[in-house]
């Protein structure tokens, strides 16, 4: 029975600690921070840590912050935000002068970046490395440069600003203009620090959350000749076009002499039937009496004689070469 009585007074002790932290209380009042022991139970009753919001007003009190309160705290953490994240800003931005009030670090910290991060930004800018961009100057050469840009956090463009990947889009843009407006790319080797300067004379931060202070070009290398690749394209195609148009009127040839053939074709057969036709004609010329026997006898001999010189006209006859005398 006593070990009942003891467990069940620990317990209620635990429970009285918990939902009334005294030593917490006693903390933010020897920092300097005015908090009751009510106030830090009714934060338990909102499901709101004490710890949380007692740390983050001993760190503002003592960071010399007097326009936090309690209520703007608990607002901000029952909003989703982070309430230590948002304090550690005002207290970076405070020591390094930068004008960052805690309604616009909150309304930074809900948008969901990280907000003091952004003020080490501001203080100690960042480099980002692009990856390599490839372009094309005016002779047909390849350049591949890398470019290093060096930006700064914007703090009142950070709601609503653009990120890193604009900026990188933004630069490789500018480089690929740079480069694609050089004459040769001799020029671009000679000075690559005028791509940096036409880069930067565009203005490539404007509408994001960074404000970029140089774009340095880290390397520069030559790759393929483009011109030239694509000037052997045009030849190849050209021959293509060439042969498929020789094969068009090769066919077209073929075939206006495969019509040809058939017209022949076509005539010999005419002739053929005709010729059928003669037999037929001269007996029905005997039938009517307008054909003797002696004027068909005339067209055979006629008939014979010309076949005869047919075959004495021909080269290599045995008839048309003259005999030796003996």
């Amino acid at each position: 029975m006593p070990l009942i009585l003891l467990g069940a007074a620990v317990l209620l002790i635990v429970i009285f600690f918990y939902y009334v932290p005294f030593l917490l209380w006693i903390s933010a009042k020897v920092s300097g921070v005015n908090i009751s022991l009510l106030q830090l139970f009714l934060m338990r009753i909102r499901n709101v840590p004490p710890s949380v919001i007692t740390r983050a007003m001993i760190e503002a009190h003592k960071a010399g912050l007097k326009m936090l309160t309690r209520d703007e705290l608990e607002a901000h953490y029952l909003a989703g935000g982070h309430v230590e994240r948002v304090v550690h800003a005002l207290v970076s931005a405070s020591k390094a002068n930068i004008d960052l009030s805690f309604q616009m670090a909150t309304a930074i910290d809900l948008a969901g970046r990280d907000v003091f991060e952004a003020v080490q930004m501001s203080v100690n800018p960042k480099v980002i490395d692009t990856p390599p961009v490839t372009a094309v100057s005016k002779n047909g050469i390849q350049l591949i440069a890398k470019a290093r840009v060096t930006v700064r956090a914007n703090i009142k463009q950070l709601v609503g600003g653009a990120g890193e990947e604009t900026i990188l889009a933004r630069v490789g843009e500018g480089i690929v203009s740079s480069i694609g407006s050089a004459e040769n790319h001799e020029t671009v080797l000679e000075n690559p620090d005028s791509i940096s300067k036409l880069v930067l004379r565009k203005g490539l931060d404007a509408g994001t959350a960074f404000e970029i202070l140089s774009i340095d070009i880290a390397d520069i290398d030559i790759g393929k000749n483009i011109g030239a690749v694509l000037q052997m394209d045009q030849a190849q195609a050209d021959k293509n076009i060439a042969q498929a148009k020789a094969e068009e009127r090769r066919a077209m040839a073929v075939a206006a002499e495969q019509e040809m053939k058939a017209k022949a074709q076509e005539a010999r057969a005419k002739v053929i039937e005709a010729e059928a036709e003669i037999p037929k004609a001269i007996s029905e010329a005997f039938r009517s009496g307008n054909l003797g026997i002696m004027d068909y006898y005339r067209m055979k001999n006629i008939e014979a004689d010309t076949t005869m010189r047919e075959t004495i006209a021909k080269p290599g006859s045995s008839s048309s070469s003259s005999k030796p005398i003996k």
